[in-house]
């Protein structure tokens, strides 16, 4: 089939034709000799003093209250509107008002009470993944305890034996109920806190959902179209900061239906310091500038940002980093498509090849959006578009962070730029 105006508008692909609007000591990484020192920026062997507050881009935290000496919090599984990004509004389960739930924070040694009140039309429950706690509290329904109705609330109550970073899920109808949004990060630090850092979550994520439509499809097992972190699609990801020098922490979780993640970091290197299993031995440690996260799994890294700049954090997968993409459209990469228009214009009137020059065009144009869709859409950089959606975020890193950083201001002389002439010849390159 050949890609009209009309189909363009009825495909992710075609969607996509319309856009256009649219940071060791952080334990130096474990070393066999002497490596060579990197030639710029500079190693930044001793890492300043940051923030210790866990932040949660895009998210929150979830509120508890103390009740004689017990930690207690409310988790409510309930149906939620939820935006993706501009343009795009679905409707989600969730936890507590948003997908994916708020961050449940805690210390090791706490005990802890979670009340969980189910507003489902149907039955479920909540599993602690890689929490170890007492079988009945599992989570398991009809194995470790019985369903809860609709319009019931359940208590769960156990005691978080080690730090770490885990997760939380229904182990009732999990395809449905994970696909349409119900995941959730648990983050328990040691007892006498973290090391200070700059400490994030970022929980992946993939669904399907049609373009124009609002509801994830739960029986996807592939062609995830929309790929978050945090519940958001870029350009709506926050961006992660750090000033130059701090050590930054990233606790990645992945409760997507299918798909592992491997996450990259552009601009620096991290060493994975834990999993949801546990922390990783210094002597098992290695540097790294992309961690696969595993489906059902946590991946904590943490490196110095030592290299100031906008710099790239996402699922190396290339459909990962797309909004919508779809595969109804044939691939007229390199087809000869001279006189199609003006034959099947009169037929389909507005008729207009596209893709057969790659599909970097689809990020640049002013064609409208079909309702409800954010097929192809990227964001504004400070040099035009930034052609990626999805599982796409930044980490920006100044010398000195303000409230907004804006676009980094490279120094001069340090920014591609097309060749002269005069290079050209001075280095011998023909073209």
């Amino acid at each position: 089939m050949s890609i009209t105006r009309r189909n363009l508008l009825t495909s992710s692909l075609a969607a996509g034709a319309a856009l256009a609007t649219r940071k060791a000591n952080a334990q130096p990484a474990h070393q066999h000799g002497t490596p060579p020192a990197p030639p710029s920026p500079p190693p930044v062997t001793r890492a300043k003093q940051a923030t210790s507050k866990l932040v949660v881009p895009n998210g929150s935290l979830l509120p508890w209250q103390q009740r004689d000496g017990v930690k207690v919090f409310h988790l409510v599984c309930e149906p939620v509107k939820h935006t993706i990004a501009p343009g795009l509004e679905i409707e989600a389960w969730g936890y507590s008002g948003s997908t994916p739930g708020p961050v449940i924070e805690a210390t090791a040694g706490d005990r802890v009470r979670i009340y969980v009140t189910n507003k489902l039309p149907e039955v479920t429950s909540v599993h602690w993944h890689a929490v170890l706690v007492p079988n009945g509290m599992d989570g398991v329904g009809g194995l470790t305890q019985k369903p809860i109705e609709p319009g019931k609330t359940f208590k769960y109550e156990f005691t978080f034996d080690r730090a770490g970073t885990f997760m939380y899920h229904p182990h009732l109808d999990e395809m449905t109920q994970i696909a349409l949004g119900m995941i959730g990060v648990i983050v328990v630090h040691p007892k006498g806190g973290d090391r200070r850092a700059r400490d994030y979550v970022l929980m992946a994520h993939e669904m399907k959902i049609p373009i124009g439509a609002a509801r994830p499809d739960p029986l996807a097992m592939n062609d995830f179209n929309v790929l978050t972190f945090n519940g958001k699609s870029f350009p709506a990801t926050e961006p992660l900061v750090a000033e130059t020098g701090e050590l930054v922490r990233i606790r990645l979780a992945n409760l997507g239906p299918m798909d592992h993640h491997p996450i990259h970091l552009h601009g620096h290197t991290f060493e994975v310091v834990a999993t949801d299993g546990g922390a990783v031995p210094a002597s098992a440690r290695h540097p790294d500038a992309t961690v696969l996260v595993p489906v059902g799994s946590t991946r904590t890294i943490e490196f110095v940002a030592n290299n100031p700049g906008d710099w790239p954090l996402h699922c190396h997968m290339t459909h990962h980093v797309m909004n919508q993409m779809g595969h109804d459209a044939a691939n007229l990469v390199g087809a000869d498509t001279r006189g199609l228009d003006a034959k099947l214009g009169r037929v389909v009137p507005g008729y207009m090849t596209m893709g057969q020059g790659g599909m970097a065009e689809m990020s640049t144009m002013q064609m409208p959006q079909p309702k409800n869709s954010i097929s192809m859409v990227g964001g504004k950089g400070p040099h035009g578009v930034i052609d990626m959606g999805g599982m796409f975020t930044l980490l920006k890193v100044r010398d000195k962070l303000t409230a907004d950083p804006g676009w980094y201001d490279a120094p001069k002389n340090t920014i591609a730029s097309e060749a002269s002439s005069a290079d050209l010849t001075r280095d011998g390159i023909k073209v």
